[in-house]
């Protein structure tokens, strides 16, 4: 068995990392959905769609959930999913998050979400700056 994850994102965004990931890696060792929000869209329909993909890729190990914007339309779906059990919802979703939880599929969901943001804090890099500058902000 292994983690589901489900990518709830404005328009393609999720389907394009997904995409971008699976052309890196080859093929994608857990079980990728995805949803895309457009403004039009009803968000309790769009809800009913993401618990309906949490269910189809939950193979008993639970469902890490990644959404672009915190306190967005998709942000807001997918924190709506944190009633469930054995679901943790990240957000600020990045292709070096994503890459880095598809290279680790074997393990446990805490350990995969803890694994998801530190590739998404270690993958931002200010490249006029060398490795390890630290700048007055933190």
């Amino acid at each position: 068995m292994s983690v589901g994850i489900l990518l709830i994102t404005h328009g393609n965004i999720g389907e394009d990392l997904a995409n971008t990931a699976e052309q890196m890696l080859g093929s994608l060792p857990l079980p990728v959905a995805r949803l895309a929000v457009y403004p039009a869209a009803d968000p309790d329909r769009l809800y009913d769609q993401a618990a309906s993909l949490c269910r189809q890729i939950d193979q008993g190990d639970g469902v890490l959930v990644l959404t672009d914007i915190f306190g967005s339309t998709p942000g807001n779906i997918a924190c709506r999913l944190k009633q469930w059990p054995h679901v943790r919802i990240l957000a600020g979703l990045n292709l070096p998050m994503l890459i880095r939880i598809l290279n680790y599929p074997t393990l446990p969901l805490d350990i995969l979400s803890q694994k998801a943001l530190s590739a998404g804090h270690e993958g931002v890099f200010d490249c006029q700056q060398p490795p390890g500058f630290k700048s007055e902000l933190g």
